[in-house]
């Protein structure tokens, strides 16, 4: 494969995944991790790309680019995996709070309707989804509705969230880093999702592996907020060790 060749499949791989890691291009590619290391140094100085800390890059508008809730179509087979796992961390009975995201809309869908339980969400489309199953209570936080993600945001919300506490909080994320924690675009967002944290008596963060690695607009919370990370096997085996050594407790879907 020429240089330009390789070049082109690592901003294939890109578009594809949304991020590519250095290992696993070196591998797909049949070439060492310095030569790809050398590509990735090169696509970012033509502005095709933003390397990360870690060893891989994203979309160069990934730190301010946020796609809608809805146009989130991507590694559909992980984020249900994921979400599967999540139900063992419901509770018989009590409260739980789930946020806004692609992957916790897949909790939504099978959330069993055969306990009693108040579901608290700031997300518009899932409190509808869930309206169908008469043993669960939903309540929407209030607060100025976001387009993109259909989420609460603003003093509302955060007033809201100050009054109520839940046994189990289901959270989302658009990147996780052990250098900046959880970040997301919208600072609007970030706010409310980290009034999430103080709601809650444990504290799951739902994130499939393209969101590892990611740093986006602003932080919203630690990895040291999160009682446990629910991922997908595809995750890369450094930034599982990374997380690991960090303290955060994962479980591979």
């Amino acid at each position: 494969m020429f240089t330009d060749e390789r070049r082109e499949a690592v901003l294939t791989a890109l578009r594809r995944d949304g991020r590519v890691q250095l290992a696993r291009m070196a591998d797909e590619l049949d070439v060492t991790t310095e030569t790809i290391r050398k590509d990735l140094i090169v696509l970012e100085q033509q502005g095709l790309l933003r390397r990360v800390r870690g060893g891989g890059a994203v979309p160069i508008d990934r730190l301010s680019h946020e796609p809608e809730v809805a146009a989130r179509v991507g590694n559909r087979a992980e984020k249900d995996r994921i979400a599967r796992a999540a139900l063992a961390q419901l509770p018989d009975s009590g409260s739980i709070l789930i946020d806004a995201g692609s992957t916790t809309a897949r909790l939504v869908e099978i959330l069993p309707g055969d306990r009693d339980l108040v579901v608290y969400t700031n997300t518009l489309t899932h409190a509808l989804a869930l309206l169908n199953r008469p043993r669960l209570e939903v309540v929407v936080l209030g607060g100025r509705l976001r387009s993109k993600t259909v989420a609460t945001v603003d003093a509302w919300a955060i007033r809201a969230l100050a009054e109520i506490n839940v046994d189990v909080a289901f959270l989302g994320t658009n990147g996780l880093s052990v250098a900046r924690g959880l970040t997301t675009p919208d600072l609007a967002e970030a706010t409310a999702k980290r009034a999430m944290l103080a709601t809650a008596q444990r504290r799951i963060l739902l994130a499939d592996h393209t969101k590892i690695g990611v740093v986006t607009g602003a932080q919203h919370a630690e990895l040291s907020d999160i009682d446990l990370l629910i991922t997908d096997a595809d995750i890369d085996t450094g930034d599982l060790g990374a997380l690991s050594t960090a303290g955060l407790e994962t479980e591979l879907a």
